[in-house]
């Protein structure tokens, strides 16, 4: 069965765990990033996307970058308790530039 994971600060990530989704609290970037590496290489818990704070996401997108061009996991970089950085929309408009061949969603 294909799974849902969150990975963030304590206080964001809590939120998704009373949605039912696995929540990984991460107290670093460095420690963002050995989740990220665990969660996609467990065979037996697939996880279909991966929810990534953003501002451990500014920190390990190389890591997140292995993960751009393949259909699963699909990493998607979501606002943390402080509001948004504007990373997620970067990555979003980048995401649909890839797919469409050009910026349909603006500045």
């Amino acid at each position: 069965m294909l799974k849902i994971a969150v990975i963030g600060g304590r206080d964001t990530v809590m939120g998704f765990k009373a949605l039912g989704l696995d929540a990984f609290a991460a107290e670093s970037p460095a420690e963002a990033g050995k989740l990220l590496r665990r969660l996609t290489r467990e065979s037996e818990d697939e996880y279909a996307i991966i929810y990534i704070e953003e501002n451990f996401a500014a920190q390990i997108q190389n890591e997140i970058d292995k993960f751009k061009d393949v259909p699963s996991p699909a990493i998607i970089v979501i606002p943390g308790r402080e509001g948004s950085s504007g990373l997620g929309l970067q990555a979003l408009k980048a995401a649909v530039e890839r797919a469409v061949g050009t910026n349909i969603l603006g500045d």
